[in-house]
């Protein structure tokens, strides 16, 4: 089996050519030749078939001359008149439910609101929620557990939510029963 150095020595001048016509200068051929060569130095004791380097080789150069290309490729701004998407309704829907949340919230028990809070509005470790609410950390962890569903209850009563496929929020609307549930005054777009 070759190694990369005779390798190098027997395509470089081949390659290239392979490169210069297709429109490649010179500056930038050198900078493809160096990761052709790195990526055959890596993967050549991978090779099986001594048969198929010369091919295996081209392949390489082919697949980094388009990725190099692709990288460099200078982007244009969009034109003034292309339509502009709509406002972001995820954020805006977030940003509406957050209020009904802060509100459901309330309507926890205290130990479930303070440990939901500290949580996950404040980010705090649930090993601090335990040390600050003076219980065991198994026990934060099941306050925090519980308020959860409680809190997912309560939001479920109140709205309807859509999430997409990645399971991400994008839309809610009130659920028939809202008033009932004290989301009343929630802001429903």
């Amino acid at each position: 089996m070759d190694t990369s150095e005779t390798i190098w020595h027997s395509y470089e001048s081949q390659l290239r050519g392979f490169l210069r016509r297709r429109g490649i200068d010179a500056t930038t051929i050198d900078d493809i030749l160096q990761d052709v060569f790195l990526k055959i130095h890596v993967a050549l004791p991978n090779v099986k078939d001594e048969q198929r380097l010369r091919s295996w080789v081209y392949q390489i150069t082919r697949n980094v001359a388009v990725d190099y290309i692709r990288s460099t490729r200078p982007t244009e701004a969009l034109p003034e008149w292309l339509p502009q998407p709509e406002t972001d309704r995820v954020g805006l829907t977030l940003g509406a439910l957050s209020d009904c949340l802060l509100r459901q919230i309330e309507r926890l028990p205290v130990s479930y609101q303070q440990a939901i809070i500290l949580s996950e509005l404040q980010g705090m470790p649930q090993r601090e929620v335990a040390r600050v609410q003076g219980i065991s950390l198994s026990g934060a962890k099941s306050r925090i557990q519980r308020g959860r569903e409680r809190l997912r209850d309560l939001l479920l009563d109140c709205c309807r939510l859509s999430f997409d496929h990645r399971g991400q929020l994008y839309d809610y609307e009130p659920s028939p029963e809202a008033g009932v549930h004290g989301c009343e005054d929630c802001v429903f777009l």
